[in-house]
């Protein structure tokens, strides 16, 4: 049943991140020296209300038994000059705020702030690559947690949803 409001137009200054609009499912794989190598399976979602930033949300399951992994919640903030901003709220007990820059439909980020509960593990540096081709969506998160140093953590490839 519709609401019968009309659609929200997309905010002028969101426009620099509309190529990321929808929902993109695919799988990826996670390494890092503490942990097992594990596959997952991931659906990401963006949307906008009609303000200068796109919503985002985020969860994975393990490909071995389907139990839920990661999930994120958050807003990315594109800038003028190509400069954009993510904040996101992490259920481990984390908050990452990342800035970085937008060429084409790359975006490259590196955490400003990784703030965490008293009881949440220590992270100290995120970063987070990802390109969109057509309906393709490829990403890396980079991460220095626990006494190791910054390193590749999660690579994926997810397709736009119909």
């Amino acid at each position: 049943m519709s609401s019968g409001a009309p659609p929200l137009a997309l905010h002028p200054d969101a426009r620099a991140l509309e190529f990321l609009l929808g929902t993109w499912v695919g799988e990826g794989q996670g390494h890092y020296p503490t942990i097992a190598t594990f596959g997952y399976r991931e659906e990401a979602r963006f949307w906008h209300v009609g303000k200068p930033f796109l919503a985002y949300s985020q969860r994975t399951w393990a490909l071995d038994d389907g139990r839920p992994l990661h999930s994120e919640t958050g807003y990315w903030r594109p800038k003028p000059d190509g400069v954009v901003e993510l904040v996101i709220a992490i259920p481990t007990g984390h908050v990452e705020v990342d800035e970085g820059t937008l060429h084409g439909t790359t975006l490259v980020l590196s955490s400003r702030l990784v703030g965490a509960t008293s009881t949440a593990k220590t992270v100290t540096g995120v970063t987070r690559q990802l390109e969109v081709d057509g309906d393709v969506l490829r990403y890396v998160v980079s991460m220095a947690a626990v006494g190791e140093p910054l390193q590749e953590h999660l690579t994926a490839e997810l397709r736009r949803a119909p």
